[in-house]
């Protein structure tokens, strides 16, 4: 049997099933002889993905690869603690599964081995340290975290200069909840905690 000539086999790619269509018009036979070949791997749920060599055998895909092909390309942001915990702002939770903020979809999800929770909700296009500062203050009961504790530990790190106030201003105002907003006004204005 001869091998597929497939431009689209890049190393390290998660694809739908039925994106293979493009390439033959059975995707799903496509997909087993790809398969048979070596060239993919099923991950289930109607998503393949191409090995990465490595010295140590087969990389998994990564969760960017996995998110990119689950949401079609659109739009998402990964955050939770391990973002959460980078602030410095005494945050130490653990979270077993990413929490991926979307534009398509929301609910739990299992894929390639991961489990991802989905939440379709606002986020700016540019991510900044400032709007994690936000997204944590908004999921501070969530995560066992006193939000007072937490809001010393910002009103120190402004007084640092570890975040710039006007956009941790903007995030507030524009992804945060009335009360985020309100704690967040007050100790950039000068208030404190």
């Amino acid at each position: 049997m001869a091998m597929v000539a497939a431009p689209f086999l890049l190393p390290g790619v998660v694809l739908r099933t039925a994106a293979l269509r493009r390439w033959g018009e059975n995707p799903t036979r496509l997909a087993q002889r790809l398969e048979r070949q070596g060239l993919i791997r099923r991950l289930g749920h109607g998503f393949v993905y191409v090995p990465k060599k490595t010295r140590f055998g087969d990389a998994p895909p990564t969760d960017d690869a996995l998110l990119h092909a689950l949401l079609d390309g659109t739009p998402y942001v990964v955050t939770g603690p391990v973002r959460w915990n980078a602030l410095g702002l005494g945050s130490t939770a653990l979270h077993v599964h990413p929490l991926v903020y979307n534009t398509r979809r929301s609910g739990e999800v299992h894929l390639g081995g991961r489990t991802f929770v989905l939440r379709r909700v606002a986020f700016p296009k540019d991510v900044t340290a400032e709007w994690f500062v936000v997204d944590l203050l908004e999921h501070s009961a969530s995560v066992g975290l006193d939000r007072d504790d937490l809001a010393r530990n910002l009103s120190g790190a402004l007084g640092l200069g570890r975040f710039d106030p006007e956009r941790l201003l903007q995030m507030a105002d524009r992804f945060g909840s009335r009360a985020t907003a309100k704690l967040i006004h007050r100790m950039v204005r000068g208030g404190g905690a």
